[in-house]
């Protein structure tokens, strides 16, 4: 892959991040990497990626905002949302804002290399990609609470539930459905 193919890794967690670049690296992409809005973009200026996996919630930002600048610097990039809160209307406002595709975290290498087309044949197994019941239940209560600006009692009424179930299900928060094997 030539430098102008390069790729832009967008992810506030510098561990799995670097993890998944050292992945990509092992299937031959070369990528950047930045852990915030500020930098993305200046990274994404110097080099003009070939595509960008960007990552939905940098910190106290949404990943949504970066999809229309980097658009603007290279129409042809593919753009990649990945989350760990994936949720259908997550994805339809992605692809709404001119993201590529939408991806749940984590992302391996496998799925990454799939989605933009660059997968070899051989390598090419069906891994599943449905998000776990238990993922999208916690992230309708986590949408829940946030239209409710954290009430507990008020996201529960909206839910349709009551107080003291919606505190037991916060109490247990989905862990990994995969492991941190990125290949």
């Amino acid at each position: 892959m030539n430098p102008t193919d390069a790729g832009l890794l967008i992810d506030d967690d510098e561990l799995y991040v670097r993890t998944l670049q050292r992945s990509l690296t092992r299937h031959g992409l070369e990528t950047r990497v930045a852990t915030s809005i500020a930098e993305a973009l200046r990274v994404a200026e110097e080099m003009l990626p070939a595509f960008a996996l960007v990552d939905l919630r940098l910190g106290e930002d949404s990943g949504l905002t970066l999809i229309r600048p980097l658009r603007a610097l290279r129409a042809d990039m593919r753009i990649l949302l990945v989350t760990g809160y994936a949720s259908v209307a997550t994805a339809v406002e992605a692809i709404k804002r001119g993201a590529d595709d939408y991806l749940p975290k984590p992302a391996t290498a496998p799925m990454i290399l799939r989605t933009l087309g660059l997968a070899k044949a051989e390598s090419v197994a069906i891994e599943s990609t449905m998000t776990p019941l238990h993922r999208l239940e916690w992230e309708h209560i986590q949408q829940a609470l946030h239209e409710c600006g954290g009430n507990v009692s008020a996201a529960a009424r909206l839910l349709g539930m009551h107080r003291r179930s919606l505190q037991r299900k916060l109490a247990k928060k989905p862990g990994p459905e995969r492991d941190l094997t990125l290949d």
